[in-house]
């Protein structure tokens, strides 16, 4: 399926196996591990810098449809290398309700091969590439999306969630 500009969803070596756990701050210190959400759908999504064109984009979709995610029983997770500070002060500026958690040490962006060799001003420097990992409520990752473009991206992701859940019934 193809969505204004998104890439397909291709097999990724992810799909199908369990994702991997992990344990992360948010804006006020407080630790969320992902198995905390078991039962539930989990968008995780990885990107590269608070307060940038792109990430602001993406933060403020998902931002803008967290109710209709709620209401299929999906949690939304971004996830960036961004000092806990930093996530407040973008949380705040942009009235996001989203629950971002901060992966200084890129533990968890490495675990899920999102910390990789990315373009940087014409040089390859390590780095976050855009990734979202769609996680059903047993802990599988059924869908993943790698380097979206933001825009529409969400739509894209609820629209495949959407389709998991109907074929669940």
């Amino acid at each position: 399926m193809l969505l204004m500009g998104m890439p397909e969803l291709n097999e990724d070596p992810f799909v199908g196996k369990p994702a991997p756990n992990f344990c992360l701050p948010d804006a006020q210190g407080t630790s969320f591990c992902l198995d905390a959400f078991r039962g539930k759908w989990v968008i995780l999504y990885f990107y590269p810098r608070d307060n940038t064109p792109g990430c602001t984009i993406e933060a403020m979709q998902f931002n803008a449809a967290l109710e209709k995610f709620v209401d299929l029983g999906a949690q939304v997770i971004g996830v960036s290398t961004d000092s806990q500070e930093s996530h407040q002060k973008f949380a705040d500026k942009y009235s996001l309700n989203i629950l971002l958690l901060s992966d200084p040490d890129h533990k968890v962006l490495t675990a899920y091969d999102s910390w990789k060799p990315v373009m940087l001003f014409g040089k390859d420097v390590l780095g976050t590439s855009r990734d979202t990992f769609l996680i059903n409520p047993e802990g599988l990752i059924t869908d993943v999306w790698r380097k979206v473009s933001p825009k529409g991206h969400p739509e894209a992701v609820k629209s495949v969630l959407m389709k998991r859940k109907e074929n669940m019934k």
